[in-house]
């Protein structure tokens, strides 16, 4: 009884080798490869691709060859024999090595078309726009004020340029004193929770002159990451104007914010320029 057992374990055991070595393959469709078959008498081995076969042609009539739409269908019929086999399809060429017909056990059962690999994307640098894009893009910005500047030193913003993120914003600085100024890049400021008067819905993208700034009711202000800055000259003689450039990484909101630009005091005035955005 025990003799029985062990044979009916190794039997099955046996069985479950065989099954785990009979194989069902996928390949690449590489036209540069050679693809090896193995097959067993009496049994029959398929080719299954990924596209209709247009034509097969076998070096040896030792093995069967035929095909329907995308499959291919292999069977030797002599036990000593190998030869090569080439399938075509629309896009391709597929190269294969029928080998000596071998036991069951190690035969491929199908061999299936893995899909083809995808190249990778090309990373490509981000154009950069050129100089008639960007004033071209440019967003002007209006002043609202019901009367002319009577300060010393006086800014306008004249426009605004948005690119990936960054706020670039071009003033100028216009110098009405008896005595020579000193521009500096400013330092900016959100100002959050501010009230004004009248909705900000209507002034996005305006900076508010003298008179219009003294009615923000200011509670708080964060600075704002200057990236860089940029004037055409530092040393404004009375009389004289200068341009700046200031680039800005804004923080997103849902509603219109209000940006306090600081400039160089003027002796005990102070010198900022105000723009609802």
């Amino acid at each position: 009884m025990r003799r029985c057992w062990i044979l009916t374990i190794f039997f099955i055991a046996a069985a479950a080798t065989q099954l785990r070595a009979q194989k069902i393959d996928r390949e690449t469709s590489d036209p540069s490869q050679i693809i090896h078959l193995r097959t067993a008498l009496n049994h029959l081995t398929v080719i299954e691709l990924r596209e209709p076969v247009l034509q097969v042609a076998a070096g040896s009539q030792s093995f069967k060859v035929e095909w329907r739409e995308n499959k291919v269908f292999v069977q030797p019929t002599e036990p000593d024999a190998s030869t090569n086999l080439f399938v075509w399809t629309a896009s391709r060429r597929l190269n294969y090595e029928l080998e000596l017909a071998g036991s069951v056990a190690t035969m491929d059962f199908a061999i299936d078309q893995a899909p083809p690999v995808q190249p990778k994307p090309l990373s490509v640098s981000p154009k950069e726009p050129s100089p008639t894009e960007v004033l071209l893009s440019g967003q002007p910005v209006r002043l609202e004020s019901g009367k002319p500047s009577a300060r010393s030193v006086e800014v306008a913003i004249r426009d605004l340029y948005e690119r990936d993120g960054r706020l670039l914003v071009r003033y100028a600085v216009r110098n009405n004193s008896a005595h020579t100024y000193e521009v500096t890049t400013p330092s900016v400021y959100v100002l959050p929770g501010v009230r004004y008067p009248q909705s900000l819905y209507g002034l996005v993208d305006s900076q508010l002159g003298d008179r219009e700034a003294s009615r923000l009711e200011i509670k708080a202000q964060s600075p704002v990451p200057v990236i860089e800055g940029h004037v055409q000259s530092s040393h404004l003689e009375p009389g004289q104007q200068c341009l700046g450039l200031v680039a800005l990484h804004v923080p997103s909101a849902k509603e219109p914010m209000v940006l306090r630009f600081q400039f160089a005091n003027d002796g005990r005035e102070q010198v900022a320029a105000f723009l609802v955005r």
